[in-house]
């Protein structure tokens, strides 16, 4: 099966999901409603997902003459990828990371902060940069945008179930249509944001491999990208980002590194196991 349709298989089951907890927060009716907004969503995320991301971080416009190397290495790279040049933002956050945003190469974004720039090498950036434009290139920032924006819909109207059952708007089990009653609607309200959140991990572990692969490619050297994954994963361990959770699966590395959480719900994959897929590569 290619990743394509098992990303579309995931995100079909994102969507699913919404239904289910829209079913049981109102019956036929809350299911009705959950499936026009989650038309509503996918419309607006696709539309206007990046410019969400973007103001989210306070992002603003890295000119050329603020920084013509890493301008002079984007349009190496997105020529060596076939893609048009990026537009290139900064955030002015120390801890150090990365991500891509856009629904489409055309209107694709390469977003870095300011403490990777200080960071990495002229090397080691560029092997960042081919791993962003590969995500563009890949069009993964359109399905990660889409599952970023339907997983935090889901979490917010499990949200509305749990608080709904708690003060006696669950349905009754013998209600025709209904979602099995004040503990069937609190068991979803904690199912729920569960499922959602390992959808999004599945198809965000995935691209990340293809976009490290890819990237590796476009710059030439999968060594200079594994060394950057090294020093990025230490980094953001001591300086955490401060990170919106239901973006975390668009950076390079997880932004909450520092932050103590079991490892199957990161929405990254190990870094270690990356580095050495690089390192293969490279011996290849």
């Amino acid at each position: 099966m290619s990743s394509q349709i098992k990303t579309a298989l995931l995100l079909g089951l994102l969507t699913a999901l919404i239904l289910v907890v829209g079913q049981a927060m109102g019956g036929r009716q809350g299911l009705v409603i959950a499936f026009f907004f989650a038309v509503i969503m996918n419309l607006g995320s696709y539309w206007f997902s990046d410019k969400i991301v973007l103001s989210m971080y306070g992002a603003r416009e890295l000119s050329p003459s603020d920084a013509p190397g890493v301008h002079a290495m984007v349009e190496e790279l997105a020529r060596n990828a076939g893609i048009p040049k990026p537009r290139l933002m900064i955030v002015a956050q120390e801890s150090p990371n990365a991500f891509a945003t856009g629904r489409n190469p055309e209107h694709g974004v390469v977003c870095v902060t300011a403490g990777i720039l200080r960071l990495l090498s002229p090397e080691e950036l560029r092997g960042v940069l081919s791993h962003e434009l590969s995500h563009i290139k890949n069009r993964d920032i359109l399905v990660q945008s889409i599952a970023a924006v339907l997983g935090g819909a889901v979490m917010m109207m499990a949200n509305m179930l749990q608080w709904g059952a708690i003060f006696g708007m669950g349905r009754s089990s013998d209600d025709e249509g209904g979602g099995g009653g004040v503990l069937g609607a609190l068991a979803m309200a904690l199912l729920a944001p569960l499922a959602a959140t390992l959808i999004q991990m599945a198809i965000s572990r995935s691209r990340e491999y293809l976009a490290d692969a890819t990237g590796a490619k476009i710059s030439g050297t999968p060594l200079a990208l594994a060394g950057a994954l090294g020093k990025l994963e230490n980094y953001s361990r001591q300086i955490p980002m401060q990170a919106n959770p239901a973006t975390e699966n668009m950076f390079i590395v997880n932004p909450f590194a520092g932050v103590s959480m079991a490892s199957l719900f990161s929405t990254h994959p190990p870094t270690e196991e990356r580095i050495r897929r690089l390192r293969d590569m490279a011996g290849r």
